[in-house]
């Protein structure tokens, strides 16, 4: 039997990937003197002590938490489908509890090259080839090729939190000092750092800026694209409207980003993402 092991990245919570069949073992944050699991703190009270000067820090899922995930399923085939390596060491994480565990062999861990949307596509629609009863090697090579179909951009509105996690090349890094500005990031090619994109002056010629790099004659029903924001709603509104009028065929899904992602955009950024059904 095929078994889906996953990490917080999705945005789903410890039971609702139960409840649908897999697991998602989630990041760890801390900021002050509070730790807690990605997706499972009081998100008021995360933003509050936001406010109150706090920084906060993340980090990949505990190795042990992923040994376990993988030790539930000893006489099974295991697909980990891990968030972009680069960006967290999550996915190097599954690599060394892989080698941790006798039956190794039967899991392969795999670089989704993504996050967020498009990651939790990726899981979700694993999970029902699963079902359908695909064998491991046709969703592993689904999950694949969809990790090279898929592209992502980010907005922040507080350039610090990125800077502190050290995630961007230094190019990117370069632009902190044009606060007042727009700032338009997005993955590099191999998919490991954040590189400057464009600068704008505001939101909305922000997201028109990714939207006119696209080709809008290829982008139609066989795309998902993904507008997920930390407590950004109207200018999460505005990225749906905006990317509808450019693309009328496309689905436009919507997500509030966790604890760990906030930690790295900060309050009120938007990422735009997008992946190939």
């Amino acid at each position: 039997m095929v078994q889906i092991i996953t990490d917080s990245s999705t945005l789903y919570k410890i039971d609702e990937a139960q409840s649908k069949g897999f697991e998602a073992v989630p990041l760890c944050v801390s900021i002050g003197d509070w730790d807690g699991r990605d997706l499972h703190m009081d998100y008021d009270r995360f933003y509050d002590t936001i406010k109150s000067g706090q920084h906060p820090k993340s980090s990949q899922p505990p190795i042990g938490d992923v040994v376990d995930a993988f030790e539930k399923y000893p006489n099974d085939e295991i697909i980990n489908i891990s968030m972009a390596d680069g960006l967290s060491g999550t996915y190097q994480s599954a690599c060394s509890a892989r080698e941790m565990v006798e039956h190794k062999d039967n899991i392969t861990v795999i670089n989704s090259r993504t996050l967020c949307g498009p990651h939790r596509y990726m899981v979700t629609m694993a999970q029902k080839m699963k079902e359908e009863g695909k064998t491991a090697k046709e969703i592993i090579d689904w999950v694949v090729q969809k990790s090279h179909e898929t592209h992502s951009w980010l907005i922040p509105q507080d350039f610090g939190f990125l800077r502190r996690g050290g995630r961007m090349t230094p190019t990117a890094a370069a632009i902190g000092s044009v606060l007042k500005l727009k700032p338009v990031l997005t993955l590099t090619e191999d998919c490991k750092k954040l590189d400057k994109f464009a600068i704008k002056r505001t939101f909305s010629s922000a997201v028109k800026a990714v939207l006119d790099s696209l080709d809008a004659k290829k982008f139609n029903k066989d795309y998902i694209f993904y507008v997920v924001h930390a407590r950004a709603h109207k200018d999460c509104q505005m990225a749906v409207d905006m990317i509808k009028k450019a693309f009328p065929e496309v689905e436009v899904q919507t997500y509030e980003l966790s604890h760990a992602f906030i930690t790295q955009g900060g309050p009120q950024c938007v990422a735009i993402q997008y992946i190939k059904r």
